[in-house]
């Protein structure tokens, strides 16, 4: 009897210990941990704060229902100020700090530098603020992009300007990462119809010294600018090559941060085109553009919507989605299957799709305009 009970009581402890080693950093029975760094300083601060504050307000009406299957999710979020050293910096801590996943990441250099340790840890990155093809290409199995990808705006772009009979085309880049995944897609536009791009001008990150790409834009006049770059900068741009005389189509892709460009460029801004990857924030038409209205004043007691906290929102609920799907038995294995079997998942007139060969969830990309007293037509 005695050698029976210890036999029991020597498979109990195995079990108990295989128990507590399934549990994956991060879960508890009633929280999910997962961290965030983007910029809340510094000339790139709006887009952090306000991809924040989206993916907060959905995170909190779900945690208000009682959380996903009992739990609760906490978003930690640290600041990288969009600079790739302190975003590496960052990552590593919140993994130390053992949060579930990575969420929310804003930026192509930031994203970049944290690849090689999350994927070194094996821990999902969900829903980055970035259409960079290194996120994409080739598949790395832990990064779920939800956004449309650059090459699938500068296309639009490229298409609506060649579509106008104005071929004579520049870009304006930052000169990082970022920039340079913007023009390799605009370059991927121009030779599917075989085109030259006219010129090329440079910004450094976190800066607006925008004169040489002024001077050797201006000098190619031409008919219109592609823009990849943030808003200070590209504001700062706008208004130099104005000033100076040269009056071309701008056109940029959603990374400038729709709103704060508006801002940035006041009356200047008037006619600049964007590309944009989530709907119309404003057409309550749409489902998810309805919850995001209620949820996003009810948590912020704001109603100062834009593309970018919209972008937030979504994110957040696709990856709740997701945590659902993987069910009680929380583990980043079963996560990521959950989300390579999302198939045409309906999150509010705005279709998901991952499968074992693509984790890019969207290809959703329409032009808009800044219009009169900074609002947005399509």
């Amino acid at each position: 009897m005695n050698r029976l009970l210890k036999s029991l009581f020597a498979l109990a402890l195995v079990a108990g210990f295989h128990q507590a080693r399934a549990a994956d950093p991060g879960i508890t029975p009633t929280s999910i941990l997962i961290g965030q760094s983007a910029a809340f300083s510094g000339p790139a601060m709006e887009l952090g704060t306000e991809m924040r504050a989206g993916a907060l307000a959905y995170f909190q009406a779900i945690n208000a229902a009682g959380g996903i299957n009992g739990r609760k999710i906490e978003l930690r979020s640290l600041d990288d100020g969009y600079e790739p050293d302190r975003a590496a910096a960052n990552t590593k801590k919140l993994i130390d700090d053992g949060v579930f996943l990575l969420f929310g990441y804003v930026g192509t250099p930031t994203s970049n530098a944290s690849k090689p340790i999350f994927t070194a840890s094996r821990v999902p990155f969900v829903g980055p603020f970035t259409g960079a093809e290194s996120l994409r290409n080739p598949l790395n199995r832990y990064i779920f992009n939800i956004r449309a990808s650059y090459f699938d705006e500068t296309d639009k772009i490229v298409a609506q300007m060649t579509g106008q009979t104005l071929d004579k085309i520049a870009v304006f880049y930052q000169n990082d990462d970022y920039g340079k995944a913007g023009l390799a897609g605009v370059q991927r536009a121009m030779d599917k119809r075989n085109l030259k791009i006219v010129a090329t001008g440079t910004v450094e990150r976190n800066t607006v010294d925008v004169a040489a790409a002024v001077a050797t834009i201006g000098k190619a006049d031409p008919q219109a600018v592609v823009m990849i770059s943030a808003y200070k900068s590209v504001a700062a741009f706008i208004k130099a090559m104005r000033a100076a005389g040269y009056n071309p189509q701008f056109m940029n892709v959603s990374f400038v941060g729709s709103k704060a460009l508006a801002s940035e460029a006041g009356p200047d801004g008037r006619g600049v085109g964007i590309t944009q990857v989530v709907p119309f924030p404003w057409n309550v038409a749409t489902p998810v553009v309805k919850d995001y209205q209620a949820q996003y004043t009810a948590s912020t007691k704001k109603e100062d919507y834009s593309f970018t906290s919209l972008e937030g929102f979504i994110s957040a609920k696709v990856l709740v989605e997701g945590l659902r799907r993987t069910g009680p038995d929380l583990t980043r294995e079963k996560f990521i299957a959950a989300m390579e079997n999302m198939r045409d998942v309906d999150v509010g007139g705005y279709l998901i799709t991952f499968t074992p060969t693509s984790h890019s969830g969207s290809r959703f990309v329409e032009l808009t305009v800044i219009g009169k007293d900074e609002r947005f037509l399509r």
